[in-house]
């Protein structure tokens, strides 16, 4: 019963921000000899940025699952300027920048923490699916609290 009511609470609740910035220190396993990150390392660290909004509103992955709400990335990209390395200290903000009816697109910027200098940017586009993976409307607490 109770997790029946948390699921209920979340749904009540609407967006109270549109971005969240966190902190990353690239490890060495997410680097190449170089000590330069490895490319397929940012969409990891896109999806972090992703929990860490939803987290900044006051929810969690795991109770929208219980209340039976999925997201999958159906569409990802994004651009390189510089390296990133080993050890330093990064920022990486993460936008929400449009939700329709059935999708939430993202869009997030990499910064060396000391400098501010740009170093990646990306978008991804997800779906809101239902347990079997069908397309299922967004649930109302997606929407910002002003709409």
């Amino acid at each position: 019963m109770t997790s029946l009511l948390s699921s209920w609470y979340i749904m009540m609740q609407k967006m109270k921000t549109d971005n969240h910035t966190i902190t990353i220190v690239p490890r060495y396993c997410e680097t190449d000899q170089a000590g330069v990150v490895h490319h397929t390392v940012y969409p990891v660290w896109f999806e972090m940025g992703r929990t860490e909004l939803l987290r900044a509103n006051g929810y969690a992955y795991r109770d929208l699952e219980k209340s039976g709400v999925y997201f999958v990335v159906v569409k990802l990209s994004a651009g390189y300027r510089r390296p990133a390395f080993y050890d330093e200290q990064l920022s990486l903000t993460t936008t929400c920048t449009a939700i329709s009816s059935a999708r939430v697109e993202h869009t997030y910027q990499l910064k060396r923490t000391e400098s501010g200098l740009l170093l990646a940017e990306g978008n991804t586009t997800l779906a809101c699916v239902n347990a079997k993976g069908k397309i299922q409307r967004m649930p109302e607490f997606m929407y910002p609290a002003d709409s």
